[in-house]
Parts: C-alpha cells; sequence; structure tokens
C-alpha cells in the first residue's frame, strides 16, 4: 500500500523552515554582497543622500562661529575664538523674555488650533461619498499652500488695511469705528494663528487621508453590522487606525515647537506689536542680518536648535511609553 500524501499543513511545514533557514543565512552573508543585491535601491537614494550630506550636514561646520567673533575680512579659521560670550550675551539680554515668551505662545497656538484642524478635515473628506465633489474640495483647500507667504500677507493687508480693508470698510458701512488690526498687539496672535491654519490645513490633511485609505474596509463593515452610526465609526475605527501617524507627525510638530513663520510675521509685524510678534528668529534676523552681528545670530540659532532637539527627545521618550508609538 502506498503512503498516503502529505497535507498541505505537514508538506509546508519543511518549505517554510527552509526559507526561515534561507533567510538567516542571508543574513550572515558578507556586507558588500548585501549591497551588491540592494543596488538599484541603493542608487535610487543617492539624490536624496546627496542633497542632505551637502545642504544640511556640510554647512554644519559654520556653527563654530557661534563661538568666534566672526565679522568683514574674517575666514572661519582666522576669526579668534570667545567662548560662550554671545550666548552669555543673549541669556542677560532685556529682550530674552520676551522673544522666548512670544515664540512659545505663538507657537503653542499655532499647536492648539492648528493641529487638530487637518485631522478633523481629513475625517469630514473621507466621508465625502461624491468622487468629484471630493476631489474639487481637496484642490481647493490644498490650494493656499502654495500661495507665497508674501502674497498672504498681502492678502492679509488687503482685508484687514484701515484705509482699503475690506473688514473695515463693512464696519464703516455699518457705523463702527474703523479697527488698525495690523497695529493693535490684541489682534496679532490672532492673525498670525489663522492665516497660519487656514494656509497649511488643507495640505496637512493628505497624510491623513492616505493613512485613513490603508485601513481594512472588513472593520467599517463589521461596525456597520454591530450597528455603529458614522460618527461611531470614525471613532472607534478611524481615529484609532491613523493613531500612529498622529502621534509620529505630533512628535515632530513639538520637536519644531521654536521655529515660528519667520518670514510671515517679517512682513506683519511692526515696532508698534514687537510685545506680542518679536520672537527668537526676528530677533537673530534684526541683530545678525541688519547689525551684522553674525557670530551673535549663530549662537542665539544655535540655543533655538538646541530646545528643538530638547524637545524632540521628550516627546518621542513620553509617546514611547504611553502609545508604543515613536520615531526610534
Amino acid at each position: 500500500m502506498s503512503e498516503p500524501a502529505a497535507s498541505p499543513a505537514t508538506s509546508g511545514a519543511p518549505r517554510w523552515g527552509a526559507r526561515v533557514a534561507r533567510g538567516g543565512a542571508l543574513r550572515k552573508r558578507p556586507l558588500r554582497t548585501v549591497l551588491w543585491t540592494q543596488r538599484e535601491y541603493l542608487l535610487l537614494s543617492v539624490p536624496c543622500i546627496a542633497f542632505f550630506a551637502l545642504f544640511h550636514y556640510a554647512p554644519m561646520y559654520g556653527v563654530i562661529i557661534a563661538f568666534k567673533d566672526f565679522g568683514f575680512g574674517d575666514t572661519l579659521a582666522s576669526a579668534p575664538w570667545v567662548g560662550f560670550r554671545w550666548f552669555q550675551e543673549f541669556l542677560s539680554s532685556m529682550y530674552i523674555w520676551r522673544v522666548l515668551g512670544n515664540t512659545v505662545v505663538l507657537s503653542l497656538l499655532t499647536l492648539i488650533v492648528g493641529f487638530p484642524v487637518p485631522i478633523l478635515f481629513a475625517l469630514v473628506v473621507n466621508e465625502i461619498a461624491g468622487t468629484g465633489f471630493k476631489r474639487v474640495v481637496q484642490t481647493v483647500s490644498y490650494m493656499p499652500h502654495f500661495i507665497s507667504t508674501v502674497i498672504v500677507v498681502g492678502i492679509l493687508y488687503q482685508v484687514l488695511s484701515v484705509q482699503h480693508g475690506y473688514v473695515n470698510q463693512i464696519r464703516a458701512a455699518l457705523g463702527l469705528e474703523k479697527i488698525f488690526f495690523l497695529l493693535e498687539p490684541r489682534y496679532f496672535r490672532a492673525i498670525y494663528v489663522t492665516s497660519e491654519v487656514w494656509q497649511g490645513f488643507g495640505w496637512g490633511s493628505i497624510i491623513y487621508l492616505a493613512a485613513m485609505s490603508s485601513i481594512n474596509p472588513e472593520l467599517y463593515e463589521a461596525a456597520h453590522i454591530d450597528g455603529a452610526l458614522r460618527r461611531q465609526q470614525m471613532w472607534h475605527v478611524t481615529l484609532p487606525g491613523i493613531r500612529p501617524t498622529i502621534v509620529i507627525l505630533l512628535i515632530f510638530t513639538v520637536g519644531n515647537l521654536m521655529n515660528v513663520g519667520f518670514e510671515k510675521i517679517v512682513l506683519l509685524y511692526s515696532p508698534a506689536v514687537y510685545e506680542v510678534a518679536d520672537v527668537v528668529q526676528t530677533y537673530v534676523y534684526r541683530r545678525g542680518i541688519q547689525e551684522f552681528q553674525w557670530s551673535f545670530a549663530a549662537a542665539v540659532g544655535l540655543f533655538n536648535s538646541l530646545i528643538n532637539f530638547t524637545l524632540l527627545l521628550a516627546a518621542n521618550t513620553v509617546s514611547k511609553r504611553l502609545n508604543q508609538a515613536s520615531l526610534w
């Protein structure tokens, strides 16, 4: 009597074991063999590596001017060393608490208001049934991201200026007093945060929509069978499905907390609103560029980067302990 044929489960086990063994053998191959095997992918990564090496890592050598007295006619080698002089000058400056406070306040307001908006917008767009209408909504929401900051500020001037601004024209037609929006400190932060959210929420929603498209549709079907409404499906299926993406983007945002929109603030602010608008970047611009104190500007920029790096590490550590999701 012939032996019965092996079942798929029985016959598949040796083959799977062989794959594991072969996979283990692959991990033991020499590095040059692995690199040669992956040569196409490595070749595709060369432009990206070259970009970061040339424009991000190579210029880091210039950070040493933060510890030198660098001026006209000096080179990185010839400029005299001054140690932590510029750091001490910044930390003892009468403006340090103003610029640090304004930077933190504007960043936190932008984070609190601006971070949830792309998520909510992505949830709404994901629920739109009509494909054509959804594309129109997405296109219109993405457009502000591609508008130059100069043009955005020009729009704000057209809307809020005292002489010809639409808001003040409407107020005048209603018999109300005109307001100097761009010269009033109490309005500056609201104007800045609102314009930032308007300009970035559509573009920021792209990543969340991509994450939502990877959620297993069977989860929605199971929730629907269990009687879950659409808002309940969003809360119990969609949001948990994109939670890792939300956490990663939140870590990046916290790690960039001390970098405020420099160009927009420089174009919008004036000495009348310095008390609420002057941030680290604008202070560095005035001292470093306008007053030619390059070493001082480099020192303050390095100090700001160290704070961002510390915030990034802290946010990543907290996220890893609470949500098991982190950058590394």
